[in-house]
């Protein structure tokens, strides 16, 4: 007796909008694109909500990959999936993430990283599993950003791009913590492990700065200070923590000599949140002889080299890096989510704007302006 065979789901072509970026710096325009189906490993999501990073910013002012569909901060439902995914159903509500987590390279097995080699972050424009596409434009190929490209009503990522989360939870809130929210409160848990009663300085009170701020609160520092031009973000930024606040325009004297004033010497952490490579060395500076840290979160827009004086090191100083706050995007973001749920984390404050999808260039200009920190773009209001 022959048994039945099993019939599966073929996805087809999904056309939709999209604000596709034609050249640096110029408006987005919403086109129609095709949407290939999800390949092996793959799943297409029908994006609920995206909000706007300051990364995106970055590289639509000065990357030379075009055309393109940017946005990688999002919340959507899972539309199809593609050959070889169990992990994901259609309507599972996720989270994209820029930067994945395969679960079996020597990074993601090593437990002393959130990088993987497998699905680390894709700068060419292209997808992880066969270096193509899944957008185009009659006919012609329109890249991804960060392997998401959320600026779009559907996008198909890796399976291991992301993150399944509680049905229950608002997708245009939680979107904040497939980036901004979450990077900042890891860089300040995770990669700095900031100590009760200790000093901060925060360099930068954008979204990511102030979440470290946030992040800083929360595990009892003593003193938070923020550094901004911005004179309009001090008072703002005492809702997320910081105690002190520094407008480098105000004073006479270099702005790591009134913080050793303010902290007796140095602050314990400095995080650099700007992009800024000549603000790492300040922070550097900033910090305190013997154990003092600098954690560098900002994307350079020019100059991506760090120059430092080997003395400030001899004395114990130290820098380092975070990417996505050091979470493992798969294993630690529905603690997240969770924490969330609990009311143990601010993420709402975040958002300063709602937008519709067509109001995406509005997005753009509210960030270049200093005018927002979080826009989320609601596809469907």
């Amino acid at each position: 007796m022959s048994l039945p065979s099993i019939q599966v789901k073929q996805a087809n072509v999904i056309t939709c909008k999209a604000a596709v970026a034609w050249g640096p710096g110029k408006p987005l325009v919403i086109e129609e694109v095709n949407v290939s189906p999800p390949q092996a490993s793959e799943i297409r999501i029908k994006i609920v909500c995206t909000s706007l990073c300051r990364s995106d910013l970055t590289a639509w002012e000065s990357q030379a990959i075009f055309p393109r569909i940017f946005g990688h901060e999002a919340t959507g439902i899972v539309e199809s999936v593609g050959q070889g995914v169990t992990e994901f159903t259609e309507g599972d509500h996720v989270l994209t993430v820029f930067t994945g987590e395969c679960g079996t390279c020597r990074q993601c097995t090593s437990g002393k990283s959130n990088l993987c080699q497998i699905l680390g972050l894709e700068r060419r424009g292209v997808m992880h599993s066969d270096q193509g596409t899944r957008f185009t434009i009659n006919g012609k190929p329109i890249y991804h950003y960060c392997a998401v490209s959320s600026f779009s009503e559907y996008t198909v990522v890796h399976s291991g791009c992301a993150v399944k989360i509680n049905p229950t939870v608002p997708l245009d809130k939680v979107c904040l913590l497939s980036c901004g929210v979450a990077a900042g409160l890891g860089a300040a848990w995770n990669v700095a492990d900031i100590s009760i009663g200790s000093s901060v300085v925060i360099f930068g009170l954008g979204t990511v700065g102030l979440s470290v701020a946030q992040g800083a609160k929360l595990r009892g520092a003593s003193t938070i200070i923020g550094v901004d031009n911005n004179p309009e973000k001090g008072e703002k930024a005492k809702a997320f923590g910081i105690t002190e606040f520094i407008n480098p325009n105000d004073s006479k004297e270099p702005v790591q000599q009134v913080i050793k004033h303010l902290t007796g010497g140095g602050a314990d952490y400095a995080f650099e949140c700007i992009g800024d490579t000549g603000m790492v060395t300040t922070a550097l500076q900033a910090c305190c002889d013997g154990w003092g840290l600098t954690v560098t979160l900002g994307v350079p827009k020019v100059k991506p080299e760090v120059t430092a004086h080997y003395g400030i090191f001899l004395t114990g100083r130290t820098l380092k890096g975070s990417l996505f706050g050091g979470w493992k995007p798969k294993s630690d973001l529905p603690s997240l989510v969770d924490m969330y749920i609990k009311k143990e984390i601010q993420v709402d404050e975040y958002i300063t704007h709602n937008l519709s999808f067509k109001e995406v260039n509005k997005a753009f200009d509210l960030m270049r302006e200093g005018k927002c920190l979080r826009c989320v773009m609601h596809m469907e209001k």
